[in-house]
């Protein structure tokens, strides 16, 4: 019987950037409870050292990612890992990485992966980029910034029309509402997502910085709002029988029977 190999999360050092990426080909990219604790360490190494001025997050193989292994994350045996308080938090919600990251996405870009790009500064995707939030097809609710990031990118009415439907849609129509700056040709995507980075090395990095803070600063007051709403979403979805089955109707493969209990 072949055993499926762990995902993990892996670095390269690029001169001042650092280039991280999520790497559990065999899953699409899902993640793992480890896999995003291991995110978290390479952001805050990105983060602390100063010799490192910019990162780009991407990943292995076709896809960025197919969203969370759920059954790691909601399932009976399910045992997610805790962000250390000091940590970089990879979707935004508690700490924020101060050094600019660029984003490149391909493939599959659902639920999670969403919420990874959209906490980032540019995102740099391939002409065969499949992005969902698919969380209420799945019994629960978008939990990693996707409620209200989508807002600050796209506006009220495209946020709520991909929200709501928890529909797929392409790369083009992610650039025309702003949740991705370029599109390239499948498999530029990582060496354009690096070459941004590089460009933004070549400028001071102590203004980099408080540009980007600053404009973090403009943002967080609604930002917090949102972020102290979250579980009031965890409350509400992650205890009903909604969320089991939408957990369940993924680990059997079928469609999900909703009762709105």
């Amino acid at each position: 019987m072949t055993t499926v190999p762990e995902g993990h999360v892996r670095l390269e050092r690029h001169g001042r950037v650092l280039k991280i990426t999520i790497d559990n080909v065999a899953k699409r990219n899902a993640f793992s409870p480890e896999m995003m604790l291991q995110l978290s360490t390479a952001l805050t190494e990105l983060d602390e050292d100063d010799a490192l001025w910019a990162g780009v997050v991407c990943a292995a193989g076709d896809h960025f990612t197919a969203g969370l292994d759920m059954p790691k994350f909601f399932g009976p045996g399910a045992s997610p890992k805790a962000i250390p308080d000091d940590a970089i938090d990879p979707l935004g919600l508690k700490k924020r990485c101060r050094k600019p990251i660029v984003t490149a996405v391909q493939g599959l870009v659902y639920t999670v992966g969403v919420e990874l790009m959209l906490a980032g500064d540019i995102v740099v995707a391939a002409d065969t980029s499949r992005f969902a939030q698919l969380e209420a097809k799945r019994g629960i609710a978008p939990l990693g910034g996707a409620h209200f990031r989508y807002l600050t990118r796209a506006g009220w009415g495209d946020a709520m029309y991909h929200l709501l439907l928890c529909d797929e849609f392409d790369a083009e129509r992610a650039f025309k509402i702003g949740l991705v700056q370029e599109v390239v040709p499948a498999g530029q995507q990582v060496d354009r997502a690096m070459a941004l980075a590089q460009r933004i090395t070549e400028n001071a990095p102590l203004g980099i910085q408080v540009t980007k803070q600053a404009a973090l600063t403009f943002l967080e007051g609604g930002e917090a709002a949102a972020i102290a709403y979250t579980p009031k979403i965890r409350e509400r979805v992650l205890a009903s029988a909604d969320a089991m089955e939408g957990v369940m109707s993924f680990i059997e493969r079928r469609p999900a029977v909703f009762t709105g209990k």
